[in-house]
């Protein structure tokens, strides 16, 4: 059971009204993570809204199913239930089956980033970095680094609030 209620977007308060119908407006959904964030407008924005921002730049630079295995991979390794059924969800509506799927070489590149990443972020493998040196530029380097400690910081949230899936 959480340890936060979900605000009742009908009572949340100005700010938190104004959010919620701009994020509707970009076609995103409530889930029980955002309407457990929406407690607090500024929580909302620092969390959910950047994390969107820079999923869409790590979209533009390495495309969404990358982006997405990427992502997977760290709520994976982080045991995040509520972001692994996400991911799991949306990469079953695309016909992918993460357990059997013929990744590409930087689609593997980044899942071992991602899991990296979550399982020890002061020690990920030197190998890894000079992969990532090869396959990508500095600029996409660092975007998707962001990403990842975004992704880590939306699976912490969950765990630690223990938001419901």
């Amino acid at each position: 059971m959480s340890y936060i209620s979900k605000i009742n977007p009908e009572t949340a308060g100005e700010k938190e009204k104004k959010v919620i119908e701009e994020h509707l407006a970009q076609g995103y959904k409530l889930t029980n993570e955002k309407l457990t964030l929406l407690h607090n407008a500024e929580a909302f924005n620092a969390i959910e809204a950047s994390s969107y921002a820079l999923d869409r730049e790590l979209q533009r630079l390495i495309g969404k199913r990358a982006g997405d295995f990427f992502e997977y991979a760290i709520s994976e390794e982080n045991d995040c239930l509520v972001c692994s059924t996400y991911f799991r969800k949306l990469l079953k509506e695309n016909g992918i089956d993460f357990d059997t799927f013929e990744f590409t070489d930087k689609e593997n590149l980044l899942i071992s980033f991602g899991r990296a990443l979550a399982r020890d972020p002061k020690n990920v493998p030197e190998e890894i970095y000079a992969q990532l040196k090869e396959q990508f530029t500095e600029e996409e380097i660092v975007v998707i680094t962001a990403m990842g400690v975004m992704m880590i910081a939306n699976n912490y949230f969950n765990d630690i609030l223990k938001v419901e899936a």
